[in-house]
């Protein structure tokens, strides 16, 4: 057995036990290499996602293995995963933000709404009340 059988069989075992039958049943077995080495990923992504996903990660490690060429291949993969831990938390945050932004938009939105309406409301109101105030004129 090759060591990358071997990878293929234990990360399919991890993922066969992490899924249900269900997912298990609608996912994709992918051959996938990265860092040189070739792994059998089991995901319900399509294929040209995890191949995408792949790609970046294979992209990173050479980056960082070229501009760091004295780190071992362990080193560089860690590096890579806090690059992208830290993207990826940052990335979280960011989307937080947002959410609480569009929340007080939306807040704002329906206050200027609220005050809109009360203001048409007092407008039909003094309109009412200066026809009422020409009627009594108009009868003096």
């Amino acid at each position: 057995m090759r060591i990358s059988d071997f990878m293929c069989f234990c990360l399919r075992s991890f993922f066969a036990n992490q899924m249900s039958a269900e997912v298990r049943k609608m996912a994709n077995k992918i051959k996938l290499a990265v860092g040189g080495l070739e792994y059998c990923i089991v995901a319900e992504e399509d294929e040209a996602y995890v191949r995408s996903v792949g790609d970046e990660l294979n992209r990173r490690l050479d980056m960082l293995s070229r501009r760091n060429p004295y780190l071992s291949t362990t080193m560089v993969a860690v590096l890579a995963a806090l690059d992208l831990c830290d993207e990826n938390k940052k990335a979280q945050m960011e989307a937080e933000r947002l959410r609480m932004q569009m929340k007080e938009y939306t807040e704002e939105a329906a206050c200027a709404r609220l005050e809109a309406d009360e203001a048409r409301r007092e407008i039909d109101r003094l309109n009412r009340e200066n026809q009422s105030l020409r009627g009594r004129l108009g009868k003096s």
